[in-house]
């Protein structure tokens, strides 16, 4: 049964409650940069990068990386992948990057992240910021920053709705 957990509303705060401590951690960095995982993670960047400027924030560059073509799993996952591209439109070397996405479990998506960042150049650091950790990590990956840690057994499916990508936001839970 597919429950409600978390409404819209509480989203927007978790998202408001990640650009504090983004702000709160990386205050007077001048060379701070957002990048989104395709699908979810890039509105969440795009959101993100507004809060910070309303916070006092200029001029954050925000990218977009498709880690299709890093995964690990990629066979297993589909015979001809789709794949969005990446849109990182400004030099990452000697930034510190905050990579942004939606639910971090296993940590195999962020692992091809990481993989794909580095074929873009060298960052100074790059922090991982979630708006939920449902845990089960396969891989010693962790947040910086996480709007919501929930529990989930390992069967269960998480679905984070947004209204860029979904017509409206949310956080849905399926046991199984």
């Amino acid at each position: 049964m597919k429950k409600r957990i978390v409404d819209g509303a509480e989203v927007g705060r978790l998202v408001a409650t990640l650009a504090d401590a983004i702000a709160a951690r990386h205050q007077g960095e001048k060379n701070l940069a957002l990048v989104g995982i395709r699908r979810r993670g890039v509105p969440l960047a795009q959101r993100l990068a507004g809060l910070l400027a309303e916070r006092g924030w200029t001029d954050i560059p925000v990218g977009a990386i498709d880690i299709t073509l890093y995964r690990d799993d990629l066979k297993l996952v589909a015979e001809t992948p789709v794949v969005r591209g990446s849109e990182i439109g400004f030099d990452i070397n000697g930034r510190t990057l905050v990579l942004v996405d939606d639910v971090l479990y296993t940590g195999r998506t962020v692992r091809a992240a990481l993989t794909e960042l580095l074929d873009f150049g060298r960052p100074r650091a790059i922090r991982l910021a979630v708006l939920v950790d449902r845990g089960h990590r396969e891989l010693p990956i962790a947040a910086d920053f996480c709007g919501r840690a929930i529990e989930t057994g390992p069967d269960d499916i998480v679905d984070i709705c947004l209204s860029e990508e979904d017509g409206e936001d949310g956080v849905y839970l399926t046991r199984r």
